[in-house]
């Protein structure tokens, strides 16, 4: 598959994990954690995709996106059937909850928060592919280093008066501490029962042995594309952080967690890498 050049580009974070969702349900034994070739079809990657290293050598990770993935929709399938309509995704790249989803989705009002040209870019393929932007759709675009993402947020339609569920995944590694606790801050002032599922990534000391040196490859790579990881924290660490603006009923779910809810009965040697930590926290 080819597809000609756009006058706007995602962000290559966006579509690698896109692309491991899409594998997942190519490479992968059933039953499958998460079914989302959405991206896919939105990417239009050349032939032979699936043998770039960040593909091919990558089992773990890529069993560690379809987890998270998988997991975030469970709780905003969860939080929807108790009443919960409103569904903000932070950093939200090549999301497609609201193109997959039509039956629970449709209930929501969702908002996806990212970068203008990855936005921009997934509105622009979301027409061209004939799949269309749902109707309860909101494209936010905003700098999240630079810009008011909760200016933004209000500006298109988001009632700070209901509950909501905040999605923030894969984005705290990229941000500064301070960033991290102006989110944070943001978030625990929503109404009250809306629920924040964030990922923290731990520092490398903290990982299985055998994810090390991945690790090590993906900051020097991060480094080099001008995407530095930034920020690493542990469990405790935290839980300090969001009990210091305001949340209450905190845990974290670990990667041990992610193997008991997902993976317990797989025999395919399909097994996520540790290092990435949900924070769940209530308003």
């Amino acid at each position: 598959m080819e597809r000609s050049k756009e006058t706007t580009e995602p962000d290559n974070t966006a579509v690698r994990t896109a692309l491991w969702r899409a594998l997942h349900v190519q490479e992968d034994a059933e039953p499958y954690i998460i079914e989302d070739e959405v991206g896919l079809r939105l990417i239009a990657p050349l032939e032979g995709w699936q043998e770039r290293p960040d593909m091919k050598y990558t089992k773990r990770l890529r069993a560690s996106i379809v987890a998270r993935a998988r997991f975030i929709e469970d709780l905003v399938v969860e939080q929807a059937e108790q009443g919960v309509d409103q569904y903000v995704i932070l950093g939200a790249g090549l999301d497609t909850f609201a193109e997959r989803q039509k039956g629970i989705g449709e209930k929501l009002q969702i908002f996806e928060i990212d970068q203008p040209e990855t936005l921009a870019w997934k509105e622009e393929r979301l027409l061209e592919t004939g799949i269309g932007v749902p109707s309860n759709l909101h494209l936010v675009p905003v700098d999240f280093e630079t810009s008011m993402w909760w200016e933004e947020l209000l500006k298109a339609e988001f009632d700070i008066e209901r509950p909501a569920i905040v999605a923030c995944i894969g984005v705290s590694l990229y941000l500064t501490r301070e960033a991290i606790v102006d989110t944070l801050r943001h978030v625990a002032s929503l109404a009250p029962g809306s629920t924040l599922a964030m990922t923290f990534y731990l520092p490398i000391e903290l990982l299985d042995e055998a994810d090390r040196p991945m690790q090590e490859i993906a900051e020097k790579g991060a480094r080099e594309a001008g995407t530095p990881f930034v920020s690493f924290f542990s469990p405790d660490e935290i839980l300090e952080l969001a009990k210091e603006v305001g949340f209450r009923g905190l845990k974290t779910v670990s990667t041990s967690d992610m193997e008991s809810l997902y993976f317990a009965d797989r025999t395919d040697g399909l097994h996520p890498a540790s290092g990435e930590v949900f924070l769940l926290a209530t308003t």
